[in-house]
């Protein structure tokens, strides 16, 4: 049976690097892969063109496939936009609309990229984590918002960080059963003691919890966990969190692998039907210059392969590539060391294919 793939290139490097990432997937079309690319505009690209950075038909496209492949959106030319329209108001209209709640950001360390991280090789050699991050709820979704002006003229922005039972419930059980296929241990993440509804998170995580003895579960603070991913980021197995704790976390946690542009990530609905993104934006600085790192878009298709499409051991395939690559000594700018080759965004793709 043929799936259907929604490919959304979005702004800046968005479309260099799902380029790449389609070269991929057409070699193993080649080989027998039952695949079909269907393309949609989205973010900045897609107002210039609509008035809208999630159109209609991009909605409907992203509903009826099978997966969603994504590079990225956002750029300096739609800041002044009004947030409404604004090019991240795609992407949330997305989750939203699908209802994509659960974000799994892996954070895996390349023995060959050991010397890439800003932090020592002892501390982070042998990385192996994963993030999971609330998507759908949260601060970024809550209602109240807005900017008013107060009695005496001032103005005041204000946001609603709001969780219900059932959303903590389940992307805590995510968490559990992810946790069961890795290292058994989950990290839950909250600021109970400042924040009511993180409390209730933490409540929750502890109740679900009886439900998976053979997992281990803690709690840690936000402001603690980001300290201790700098310091001894190898404790964490599963790390669950929600929304705007995830996003932060997710992206320091990104540089102990030595760059941002080595990191995909999932986001999956409750029949793990998916988006597949990396985590970095959209680099307008270097938009067309062919010098981003495709990399954790090569490994997001990978991560669609795995989770929606049932396809693991392609994806394991895929993830070998990367790794025959960086072998090679094969350096994107933003991985770049002495001793290594530098090269362009589409020869580190091709690289990829040829390693395939």
């Amino acid at each position: 049976m043929t799936q259907n793939i929604a490919v959304l290139a979005g702004d800046g490097i968005g479309p260099e690097i799902v380029n790449e990432a389609i070269k991929v997937l057409n070699v193993l079309k080649q080989e027998g892969l039952s695949i079909d690319l269907h393309e949609g505009l989205v973010g900045g690209a897609a107002y210039d063109e609509t008035g809208s950075p999630l159109p209609e038909a991009t909605l409907a496209l992203a509903k009826q496939a099978d997966a969603i492949l994504l590079g990225a959106v956002g750029g300096y030319k739609w800041e002044s936009l009004d947030i409404s329209v604004r090019p991240e108001k795609g992407l949330l209209g997305l989750r939203s609309a699908l209802n994509l709640f659960a974000n799994l950001r892996p954070a895996i360390l390349y023995p060959q990229l050991a010397d890439a991280s800003t932090l020592k090789p002892d501390v982070v050699a042998g990385l192996d984590l994963m993030i999971v991050r609330e998507l759908t709820g949260g601060i970024y979704f809550g209602q109240p918002r807005g900017i008013r002006t107060l009695d005496d003229g001032e103005q005041q922005g204000f946001n609603t960080l709001i969780y219900r039972e059932s959303e903590i419930e389940r992307i805590g059980r995510v968490a559990f059963e992810i946790a069961r296929k890795r290292g058994s241990r989950v990290c839950s993440v909250d600021k109970a003691n400042v924040l009511e509804c993180t409390e209730l998170w933490r409540n929750v995580m502890t109740r679900i919890a009886a439900d998976y003895p053979d997992v281990e579960l803690t709690h840690m603070y936000v402001d603690n966990a980001a300290m201790q991913l700098v310091r001894a980021p190898k404790q964490f197995d599963v790390m669950v969190t929600t929304n705007m704790f995830g996003d932060i976390l997710s992206d320091c946690a990104s540089m102990l692998t030595g760059s941002i542009g080595m990191l995909p990530s999932a986001s999956l609905d409750a029949n793990r039907k998916g988006m597949y993104e990396p985590i970095h934006g959209s680099a307008p600085d270097i938009a067309g210059e062919n010098k981003a790192n495709p990399l954790a878009t090569i490994l997001s298709a990978a991560m669609m392969l795995r989770y929606t499409l049932g396809e693991a051991d392609r994806a394991d395939r895929i993830e070998q590539a990367v790794s025959r690559v960086l072998d090679q000594g094969l350096r994107t700018a933003d991985i770049f060391s002495e001793g290594m080759t530098l090269v362009s965004t589409s020869e580190m793709g091709d690289a990829v294919v040829a390693a395939l």
